[in-house]
């Protein structure tokens, strides 16, 4: 009997692909190539597996293709210990050793965010496996790549091989967004929206990919969004199949001129689910503590006092994201007893929100802007909470300790409500400011 051909999803075909094969489908275990490995501060654990891996051999330990592998210091910058700075001064000598070029030091011209860092410089293109030593790698499937974070040991094995190792390809939810977003709601209410409906573990060793005409009009800001807390879930990896929204940020905005490969999944391809959302009444969401699945509308925690509101991170940091919550503060003043800070995703953005005039409003209302990093976000540089305090962020977890202490709540938001609520002290429902 003649075998009848069946479509395959994006994510299968980039696996196939990297991997020698015609096809690879939901449950193939396959050795796929990797197109970039990326990590952070991070690298310097990495370099000590690497060097592992060749002691006693008499070889002399080389990565597979330094310029397909991205460092970037974000966690961390500047320096906050002694600890940090010997690591990173051991990354760095690893860099200029091995000549690896996509190296983001702390600079106040070309730093940032991993995640923002990687999408704007142009590092990810459609149809690359990417792997990276940071959970919150599955951002760049807004640009059309299979991205997925993995563990020291696994990267410094990637440093060696150039392949990933015994990989089961993932069953692909398909979620199909349809509406227009309301007045003050946007991509991080919809993903808060999701996991609320698929719990923190609903995604677990599957992919979440976004279509529908939501999608096709969503900037690929917006898709980052989507794509980096799609690990929220449980999700391996999110991912946006690649379209024309997508060459014109890597043309226009990244300054990609080398041809592109738009995959797509066939029309016949097998999903494991299907989920549909209709975003046109959608309203405010936030993730209360101490989980990210613990979403509920903003009108049933309005009035919650906050003593930190914090504007930015690799989910919520871009250009959108500030003048959003710029537009909301400027003229008026953070209300007494409330800090707020601000933290551009990269040392552009931030150049670009000064010139906007994004930066000055935010000063003028009284918040502290931060360089490009990671920050608050872990609370183990800056940022950190008090005993009881409490935070709204436009961050992407709310686990007990993640802002530093153990003893604090976070609740996650969208620049629009945490703006509004440093106004207030208090969360607030930005539809009912001004």
């Amino acid at each position: 009997m003649k075998k009848t051909k069946v479509g395959a999803t994006v994510v299968e075909k980039i696996l196939a692909r990297a991997s020698g094969k015609d096809s690879a489908f939901a449950g193939d275990v396959v050795e796929p190539r990797i197109d970039l490995a990326m990590s952070h501060e991070n690298a310097a654990l990495v370099i000590n597996q690497f060097n592992e891996i060749y002691a006693g051999t008499g070889i002399a330990a080389k990565p597979w293709d330094p310029s397909r592998i991205a460092i970037i210091f974000d966690h961390r910058v500047p320096a906050e210990s002694a600890k940090t700075a010997t690591n990173q001064k051991k990354v760095r000598a690893f860099v200029a050793e091995h000549g690896i070029a996509k190296f983001h030091d702390i600079r106040g011209d070309t730093g940032g965010i991993c995640h923002q860092i990687l999408p704007e410089c142009g590092y990810v293109r459609p149809g690359m496996v990417v792997v990276g030593t940071d959970s919150h790698t599955t951002s760049h499937g807004a640009l059309g790549a299979f991205a997925f974070g993995i563990g020291a040991t696994e990267m410094a094995s990637a440093w060696t091989l150039g392949s990933a190792v015994n990989i089961e390809v993932p069953a692909t939810i398909r979620v199909e967004v349809s509406g227009r977003f309301p007045r003050l709601v946007g991509p991080k209410d919809l993903i808060l929206h999701l996991i609320g409906i698929l719990k923190a573990q609903g995604a677990s060793f599957r992919v979440l990919e976004f279509t529908g005409d939501t999608i096709a009009r969503l900037s690929t800001s917006g898709r980052l969004v989507l794509c980096n807390m799609s690990v929220e879930a449980g999700a391996t990896s999110g991912i946006v199949p690649a379209d024309t929204e997508t060459v014109r940020y890597l043309r226009e905005e990244a300054g990609v001129t080398d041809p592109l490969d738009l995959v797509r999944s066939d029309p016949d391809a097998i999903y494991e689910r299907a989920i549909s959302v209709d975003i046109s009444e959608l309203e405010p969401l936030v993730a209360c503590p101490h989980t990210v699945d613990n979403v509920k509308p903003v009108t049933e925690v309005e009035g919650t006092p906050v003593h930190q509101v914090v504007i930015g991170s690799c989910t919520n940091g871009r250009l959108d994201d500030l003048a959003e919550a710029a537009g909301i503060v400027k003229g008026r003043h953070v209300a007494a007893g409330t800090r707020m800070l601000v933290f551009p995703a990269s040392a552009r953005i931030y150049a670009e929100a000064m010139r906007l005039g994004y930066l000055a409003d935010f000063m003028a209302a009284g918040a502290v802007v931060m360089n490009s990093g990671c920050g608050p976000c872990l609370g183990i540089h800056e940022g950190a909470l008090g005993d009881g305090e409490t935070a709204i962020s436009t961050t992407n977890r709310n686990f007990k300790g993640r802002m530093g202490n153990p003893s604090a709540q976070v609740y996650l938001a969208s620049p629009a409500v945490a703006a509004a609520s440093a106004l207030t002290g208090v969360i607030t429902d930005p539809r009912k400011e001004r």
